[in-house]
């Protein structure tokens, strides 16, 4: 329900860059069963370093080839050469949402299959997975789905796709017979045969107790929260912050903005060190970006004050270059 994707489409196990590694090389080969000598796959060219490194690995292992494209100019950058598109719902850096339903759409009309990564939207507002026909997608578990540093990532094969979904890293436990132990590989039915060899079962467990706490809590309810709150941390840095001395780069439109703000500062990297000193704790992305993420469930509007009132103060105490 996190995700608006029904029962028996996603599969729990390994971390994001395995499920990237898997959704791209399985959708290249869902792409090739339609025939026509598909051999590009687009890539966010915004995207988190990672994806954009297992993609490449993936195109030279398939003999693809990889054209990093802007998720904005992905419609006009899609012909009958695409095989697969791996874009991310939320820019990692930027906090810019980006329009999963359309841009699905539009890869459809192309012939193409659609691969979503979800790591800075799954838990922080709606995805729905089923409802726009996403047909691969991947997230983790550690940012608003409150698992803990590393805790596993997951894998959602649409349901259509299932049956022909060809994963590049079988293992014994998405044998149909795990236990059979047979020399012969036999995929097990459904998502199942996203899995690869034993999970992490004490991180499992403690994921488990961290997705209770969302029983009874609407996405919705949670949307709504996460953009009050980075609105009233806007507020606040531009009551705050002396004029000039950071810059928001996260867009200001509720409809493309996610749960983070980040903000443009010639000072970031010791103005970020001051501020985690001194208990707010963002992220610095080189060169110059303070990142700031709002988990609902329990971040407050007193957390995101006191955030903007340290960064204010801090900044007096360093002097602009």
């Amino acid at each position: 329900p996190l995700v608006g994707a029904a029962a028996g489409q996603i599969v729990v196990g390994d971390s994001t860059s395995v499920n990237v590694f898997k959704a791209v090389v399985a959708a290249t080969r869902l792409a090739a069963l339609a025939g026509g000598g598909r051999d590009e796959i687009l890539v966010d060219a915004t995207t988190f370093p990672t994806d954009g490194y297992i993609a490449a690995s993936a195109a030279r292992l398939t003999g693809h080839r990889i054209v990093p494209v802007d998720p904005a100019d992905v419609p006009a950058a899609l012909g009958d050469r695409t095989a697969a598109v791996l874009l991310n719902q939320v820019d990692f850096r930027t906090g810019r949402l980006h329009d999963l339903p359309a841009l699905t759409a539009a890869v459809h009309a192309a012939g193409a299959i659609a691969v979503w990564d979800l790591c800075h939207s799954a838990g922080a507002l709606p995805v729905g997975l089923d409802e726009h026909g996403v047909d691969l997608a991947v997230g983790c578990t550690y940012k608003y789905l409150n698992g803990g540093p590393g805790s596993p990532a997951y894998l959602y094969v649409a349901e259509r796709h299932q049956a022909a979904f060809d994963s590049p890293l079988p293992g014994w436990n998405s044998h149909a017979d795990p236990f059979g132990m047979t020399p012969d590989y036999t995929p097990a039915d459904g998502s199942v045969r996203g899995r690869v060899g034993t999970p992490d079962i004490v991180s499992m467990l403690t994921l488990e107790a961290a997705l209770d706490v969302w029983d009874g809590v609407s996405v919705d309810a949670v949307r709504a929260k996460s953009l009050a709150l980075t609105d009233f941390f806007l507020e606040c840095v531009e009551a705050y912050v002396p004029v000039g001395r950071v810059t928001s780069v996260t867009p200001v439109a509720h409809a493309e903005r996610g749960s983070q703000v980040a903000l443009r500062c010639d000072e970031a990297e010791p103005v970020m060190s001051r501020l985690i000193e001194r208990g707010v704790v963002g992220d610095l992305r080189r060169p110059d970006v303070l990142r700031f993420g709002f988990t609902p469930l329990y971040v407050g509007f007193a957390d995101a004050e006191r955030a903007a009132r340290v960064l204010a103060e801090v900044l007096e105490e360093i002097p602009a270059d």
